[in-house]
């Protein structure tokens, strides 16, 4: 079934568990995930980026996607993640995407606010849900993006909230987005902090790659939304050089693509503790 963000976020800050944002860019990695999330009967979030489009065009993967949610046994988010530009956000909602995360944390404040509160309003009309960042949540192969200095502060997360009316909050705790070149410091007093401040579900960018032991800090200490991507680009390309030194067919190649995808999304469920909460 097609829900919102506030549909199944809510329940999942309340209980202390997350549910996983699943980046898809094709309908191999869609089915492998929704197949996944219905056979342990979980919540899950499927989304594509704006960075992505160059790989899954927006107006081809949309229709198979809200398909597929409508028709899932399981609560299924569709969400538009770090949209870059304010027309493809609302071109999303227009394809039936039920929830937007508007990226504006590079422009300077004021914009970021404006066009945030913006999409919001629109995003309301059409039943979906927005997500915002505050703090940079860079790439793990900057150094200049893992500093201290790039952190969400408190003060920044409560004058971003009331500025914007956000439904979710994306935070920057020492995570990162892609492969990560050394163990990522996060800082989970910080994550304490500003959990206690505010009401909203926090969001967590850059998972893949954090140990077991992360996730399970981080959601303890009140994050409820873990984005995924790259873990599931390297199982489907582990799968595919293994088929391929077997010498398989392009049909069974593929099959093998999509289980190794389904037990990394399987396994990033289990951890994050969102088992039988449909």
């Amino acid at each position: 079934m097609l829900v919102n963000l506030n549909e199944v976020l809510k329940k999942a800050q309340k209980e202390k568990y997350a549910i996983g944002l699943f980046n898809t860019i094709d309908t191999d990695m869609l089915q492998a995930a929704i197949e996944a999330a219905e056979e342990l009967n979980s919540p899950i979030i499927i989304g594509t980026a704006e960075v992505l489009l160059p790989y899954g065009d927006l107006d081809l993967i949309a229709p198979s996607v809200v398909t597929m949610a409508k028709n899932a046994n399981v609560p299924v988010v569709v969400h538009y993640d770090h949209g870059l530009t304010f027309a493809n956000c609302i071109r999303a909602l227009k394809l039936g995407f039920s929830s937007i995360m508007f990226d504006g944390s590079t422009n300077d404040y004021e914009t970021n606010i404006a066009q945030t509160r913006e999409i919001v309003k629109i995003a309301h009309e059409f039943g979906a849900t927005v997500e915002g960042e505050i703090g940079h949540v860079g790439q793990a192969d900057n150094e200049a993006d893992m500093q201290e200095d790039t952190y969400t502060t408190v003060e920044e997360a409560l004058k971003f909230l009331n500025d914007t009316g956000v439904d979710a909050l994306a935070i920057a705790i020492g995570t990162a987005h892609g492969l990560y070149k050394s163990k990522p410091k996060l800082n989970l007093e910080r994550l304490k902090e500003i959990r206690t401040a505010t009401d909203v579900p926090l969001v967590l960018h850059g998972g893949s790659g954090l140990s077991d032991d992360d996730f399970r800090s981080t959601i303890a200490n009140g994050i409820a939304k873990i984005n995924i991507f790259t873990d599931l680009c390297n199982a489907g390309v582990n799968s595919v050089i293994e088929s391929g030194a077997k010498g398989v067919g392009y049909l069974e190649m593929r099959d093998a693509k999509m289980k190794a995808i389904k037990e990394a999304v399987k396994e990033k469920i289990r951890l994050f503790g969102s088992v039988d909460k449909a």
